[in-house]
Order: C-alpha cells, then structure tokens, then sequence
C-alpha cells in the first residue's frame, strides 16, 4: 500500500493547509467506505470525516502526482494533526491501561480506629530506625557521659562500641515509640475530630482544637509507655550492664523498686504536654496556612514531610530545657546525682552549667527531631491513605 502518496490540489478543492493555492487533499470517505480503516479516524471535534485513503480507489489520481520522502517515519513518529486518533488502540483499551499505570496499593480496615493505630505504629518504627544514630548522640551529650560535643561522642560510642553503638537500644526504642505513636495519633485525630467545627459554626472550645488534641495525646501515649522509655535510656548509658529488655526489667525492679519504672514521670509529663500541644498545632496550623496560600486541598508527601519537620523543630526549641531536665533525673542514679524535682533538676543544672547547659544538645536534637516529625507525619499521612475504609476507595 502505497500511503505515502498525496496528490498536490487546488485550493479551491477538498483539501486544507493552502500555502499559494497547494493543499494536501485528504479524500473524504463514503459512509460504508473501507476507508474508515485507514490511518486516522473521524474528527469528532470539528464535526466531520476525513481521512487518507491507504488504497485509492481511482488509480489514474496519482498521475501527475509525486511521492513524499520519508512519509513513513513521518507518519510513525510525527503526531497527527489536532482531532484525529490514530487508528490501533482502542479507546476502551487505552482507559484500561491508563487506570492500570495509576493503580496504588489500598488495605481495607473498616474501624477508623484500627486504621489510626496501625499509620501511627508504622509511622514511628520507621521514623525512630532513621534517627537512631542521632538518638544516641542526642542522648550521651545531654547527660556527658561520653564527651561535651556531638563529634566526641560519636567518636567514643565508635571507639568502644563500633557502629552498632550508634543503635543500641534501638529495638527497645522502636517497641517504645511503635504503641506510643499509634495511641498518641489515635488520641490527637479523634480529639481533634470531636472538637473541631465545620466552617460558619460556633467554637465549641476558645483555643485552637489542635492545642488541646495534641496535649491530651502526649499526656496519654507518655503515661502507658513511659517504663519502655526508662529502660532504654538505662539500655543506651549503661553499655554492658544488662542483657536486654527483660533483664534491664527484672534488675531495675529488684534493685530499685518497681516505683523506679516511673522515675521522672512528672517532668516527663510537664515536658510533653508543651510539647505534644506545640508541635500538633504548629503541624496543623502550617497545613491549613500551606492549603490557603496555594489553594489545595491535597498536600503531598514531600511537602508533608516539611511541613512536619518545622513543627518538630518549634516544639523541640520551645520545650527543650524541661527535656534536659527529664533526661539527668532519668539517669540520676547512674551520674550520683539526686535530684528532688523538676525545678531542682533545672536550678542545679542553670547553676552548675549556666543557661547553655539547658540547651546542651539542641543542635544534634533538633537535628534528630526535624526528620523525626517529617517522617513520621508523612508516614502516617502515607498509610492513611493506604488503610481505607471501603473497597470502593481503593
């Protein structure tokens, strides 16, 4: 079949692109031509057939024609004129494969309850593995028990322990932070829920909703979670002195009374509080300010990921001498220091160290923490929209 062949017109003829009275004349196919075969179909948009006959009817309309060069690569890689579809695929096939390369993993979890537990959960074993390392670090500086820096610590936890120094405690972390996240995002998604009014309602509360749902989340992830944080404090100072999680119990217990368990509960409390209110509602507040500034409801993952980061960051700075503070009344009994209350703890460190030592590890916690958050939000913004509720939705 000859399809590179097109005979030059007038312009006064069936024919378009007139340039100086010369057209390309596509022929215009009768209703039950064969011609609807040919290379492009009818022209839905302009309200009228056309299309290049493959086999002309009339031979005698080649003569005094002349052949195009190259008109099969022209035909195979240049695109059609607007309007026309190229003959092969179907359209119904064409849907099927666009839905096919848009397809996204969805589990259905009909309690929404269910569905919170499991983002959070995922959402801070992944969070708390990235950041182990800087955990560690974050945790030596604060009570100076291997160096006054974030490098000569590293350079101690290598020295003695090699690089898996850098993850001790890590697996008693993440089974930490693993149910703490889960009840901590559970608590603030379903108080914030119950608080919060739709557009043009009253307030059913005078300050932000946010504030309220991320210090009832703190306060109740700390309290159910808090012995696991303890022993893995103990874990990650006291190298070689327990054999693991069961035993660091058991010799805690034995030693120093179950009360030991819940050693710096209450600056604990008094940390997270501020904390957990603080950085929920900078998250909160940065979303809604990022949906109106760009007009979208949606927020990706990336975006997420910073947006959860400079949340991180406020809360750390805002709340980090009460972290400090829980921190050495942790390990007192491991430093020889006794310390009666949070205030004392606060005034003996502003005495002996002055106020840099209330920020002593800022830097490499805000370091820790920024990703921290921005993992772990975009984490469980990520799995939210993977858990859905309905089979429909996936």
């Amino acid at each position: 079949m000859e399809w590179d062949k097109l005979k030059v017109c007038n312009g006064n003829e069936n024919g378009f692109l007139t340039n100086c009275n010369l057209g390309l004349q596509w022929s215009m196919p009768e209703e039950n031509s064969n011609y609807k075969r040919g290379l492009f179909a009818n022209v839905g948009q302009v309200g009228f057939s056309g299309g290049v006959s493959p086999n002309p009817s009339n031979p005698k309309d080649n003569e005094g024609g002349f052949k195009l060069p190259c008109m099969d690569l022209y035909v195979k890689y240049v695109s059609s004129p607007e309007g026309f579809k190229i003959v092969g695929i179907p359209e119904n096939e064409k849907t099927a494969k666009k839905k096919k390369s848009s397809l996204k993993l969805k589990i259905k979890v009909a309690n929404p309850s269910l569905r919170r537990l499991i983002s959070g959960a995922i959402a801070g074993a992944v969070s708390r593995t990235a950041v182990a390392p800087l955990e560690t670090i974050r945790t030596h500086l604060m009570v100076g028990s291997s160096g006054h820096s974030s490098t000569e610590v590293f350079k101690e936890i290598m020295k003695t322990d090699g690089w898996t120094g850098l993850f001790c405690g890590n697996l008693i972390n993440v089974i930490r932070v693993a149910p703490s996240k889960a009840i901590e995002l559970l608590t603030y998604d379903t108080v914030n829920k119950l608080l919060s009014t739709k557009q043009g309602e009253q307030p059913k509360v005078p300050i932000p909703p946010s504030l309220i749902a991320g210090a009832c989340a703190g306060v109740s992830s700390t309290i159910l979670t808090y012995p696991l944080e303890l022993v893995k404090t103990r874990l990650t100072i006291q190298r070689g002195v327990y054999n693991g999680i069961v035993d660091a119990f058991v010799k805690i217990i034995r030693e120093e009374g179950a009360s030991e368990l819940y050693r710096g509960l209450a600056p604990s409390l008094i940390g997270v509080i501020p904390y957990a209110a603080t950085n929920y509602c900078a998250y909160d507040t940065l979303r809604k300010a990022y949906r109106k500034f760009f007009k979208q409801e949606k927020i990706g993952n990336i975006e997420t990921l910073l947006i959860g980061s400079l949340a991180g960051a406020i809360s750390s700075t805002a709340t980090f001498p009460l972290e400090v503070a829980r921190k050495h009344m942790q390990a007192g009994a491991v430093s020889g220091k006794v310390y009666k209350n949070v205030l004392h703890a606060l005034a003996t460190i502003l005495e002996q160290e002055g106020v840099q030592g209330l920020y002593r590890g800022l830097g490499p916690s805000c370091v820790k923490l920024m990703p921290a958050a921005g993992i772990s939000f975009m984490c469980y913004e990520a799995c939210k929209r993977i858990l859905v509720e309905d089979e429909d939705e996936a």
